[in-house]
């Protein structure tokens, strides 16, 4: 299943149309775009479960509403000029989430942990604190460079309450979101490949994956939290 230029078209044409009289003249475009998404979601779902458990029950319950929320944003078009769905592993022992933002220029799979709760985060920091060379190994893979370049995610301005300014890891330790990111082209959207391109940039997170899933679950002598 791939990705239709006309779905493209049709959020190129949003963008510069975004207001409800032309969304409401090319409603059928709109469920066209959005059919097509769903139908590629499935698809990426079921590559997801050959290598992963995601428990995200359809395409169309992973791909996020066209309609935005303007009701505390200063900027008032009614419409997002893209389309976004994430997937959720199932159980609590299979922790990161994976996104996708499909947009005209912009596409992109991005994964990881946006939000981590009060508790995640200081369990995170600690493992930095102490294991920090192993947090080194993971993005200096070669494999993980080539695809991600960098951790990504919002970082505090100052050090955390606790840690010295002189630690070795204080690039990682003012991480408050730990995200991976990879762009792709059109061109890359558009090909019929695209769903097995963006499931195995998926799994190419499962290492960073995985080591977070075993700090967050285990206790510092490896016992099982959950």
């Amino acid at each position: 299943m791939n990705i239709h230029k006309d779905t493209l078209d049709f959020l190129k044409d949003l963008a510069q149309n975004n207001h409800r009289e032309w969304f409401n003249a090319y409603k059928e475009r709109y469920l066209a775009s959005q059919n097509n998404i769903i139908e590629f979601a499935e698809a990426l779902i079921a590559e997801m479960n050959k290598h992963d458990r995601i428990e995200t029950s359809s395409g169309k319950k992973s791909v996020y509403r066209i309609y935005r929320d303007v009701r505390f944003s200063k900027d008032k078009s009614p419409y997002h000029t893209c389309w976004d769905g994430h997937l959720h592993r199932a159980s609590k022992k299979l922790r990161g989430g994976y996104y996708f933002h499909i947009q005209p220029g912009a596409s992109s799979a991005d994964g990881g942990f946006f939000g981590p709760a009060p508790e995640d985060l200081k369990r995170i920091r600690e493992d930095i604190d102490v294991n920090h060379d192993d947090w080194r190994k993971l993005f200096n893979d070669k494999a993980f460079v080539q695809t991600f370049g960098k951790l990504n995610g919002q970082q505090l301005k100052l050090m955390p309450k606790g840690y010295a300014v002189t630690h070795p890891a204080i690039d990682l330790l003012r991480h408050k979101q730990f995200i991976l990111k990879r762009q792709f082209t059109d061109a890359e959207v558009l090909s019929p490949d695209f769903v097995f391109l963006l499931s195995d940039t998926f799994k190419g997170m499962r290492p960073f994956f995985d080591y977070m899933s075993e700090v967050l679950t285990t206790d510092a002598n490896g016992v099982s939290l959950i």
